[in-house]
């Protein structure tokens, strides 16, 4: 492969017409001096950006949103992009500075990087976000010898998150009923691995990657304690529970007074959180409760964009 070629003939096409976009999900939120550590590993390339970041204390988890160029060489096969340099400089800080066994909140969680999702945007294309998911998912199974599985565009037959997490107990708390604290099942992970060792460390836990069109995650604010009620509302929101087709949910305990139906949306211009709001508003005056306006984790697509093309062409200013 002849890099250089790459670098040459697209040294004029670095013009961010070609973006990936990656949700980085760490297991953190509450420890600044840990957060400061992954987000200097971040800022290591600058030919990446941090378009946003959404922290939530009472899950203790943090959401890093990443954009960055690809490159072809001449042939037009993908050679590179800064991505990939900088989420492995993100998951060695985390797994360096977190040890999953003293964590604890109320989202599930699997591992220190629980999650690592890539998108196409601009002019990208899927293949491109699978091709850029495999590469990270190796480095990270094999460097950090930490159990990777693939899933979506960058599984071998499209396997989805949630049955993956489903068949390895992500949804199912393990402590005082309605939170989640250190790692939740055997030494040794139930299902074969994409890459990575079949032995599961305590202290880093099992990590996630795929790659998919772009997802929306919208929550929606409960005003009750019961998470029960919580659940039940969540299900019937859900595709799987007979609501909404391509919308996932969750019903979590949110703080100490309320709950939340905590939502992702495969397919976002086809079902959207108006839809998502007025089922949940209609399935929550069902249990007589009230229910507060919903929320966006992350920017659209387009205002990510948007973002990135100003944070760049400040950088190199």
């Amino acid at each position: 492969m002849d890099f250089s070629c790459t670098a040459k003939d697209q040294k004029k096409g670095v013009d961010h017409s070609i973006l990936l976009c990656c949700k980085f999900f760490v297991s953190e939120s509450r420890s600044t001096a840990t957060l400061d550590v992954i987000e200097r590993a971040a800022r290591s390339n600058p030919e990446t950006v941090i378009v946003n970041k959404f922290l939530d204390g009472a899950y203790n988890r943090a959401r890093y949103t990443l954009v960055s160029y690809v490159l072809h060489d001449c042939n037009g096969s993908v050679v590179y992009s800064p991505l990939h340099q900088t989420v492995i400089a993100m998951a060695e800080a985390a797994f360096n500075a977190i040890n999953l066994e003293f964590h604890d909140g109320a989202h599930p969680r699997l591992g220190v990087v629980d999650d690592i999702v890539f998108h196409p945007l601009a002019g990208a294309s899927l293949h491109e976000a699978a091709w850029l998911a495999k590469r990270v998912s190796a480095d990270i199974g094999n460097r950090f010898n930490v159990p990777v599985f693939l899933y979506a565009a960058a599984h071998p037959t499209g396997k989805e998150l949630d049955t993956i997490r489903r068949e390895l107990g992500y949804y199912r708390p393990n402590f005082q009923g309605s939170q989640w604290a250190g790692l939740a099942m055997a030494d040794t992970v139930p299902l074969s691995p994409d890459e990575g060792p079949n032995v599961v460390s305590r202290a880093k836990g099992i990590t996630m990657i795929g790659a998919r069109p772009w997802v929306a995650l919208y929550n929606v604010p409960i005003l009750c304690t019961d998470v029960s009620a919580a659940r039940r509302i969540a299900r019937k929101v859900s595709g799987r529970g007979g609501g909404l087709p391509t919308v996932q949910t969750l019903g979590l305990v949110h703080g100490e007074d309320s709950t939340e139906i905590a939502c992702m949306l495969l397919e976002p211009n086809q079902i959207g959180a108006d839809r998502v709001q007025h089922r949940v508003e209609t399935l929550a005056a069902q249990e007589g409760l009230d229910v507060e306006k919903g929320y966006f984790t992350d920017f659209s697509p387009e205002m990510i964009l948007d973002k990135y093309i100003k944070l760049i062409t400040a950088n190199r200013s």
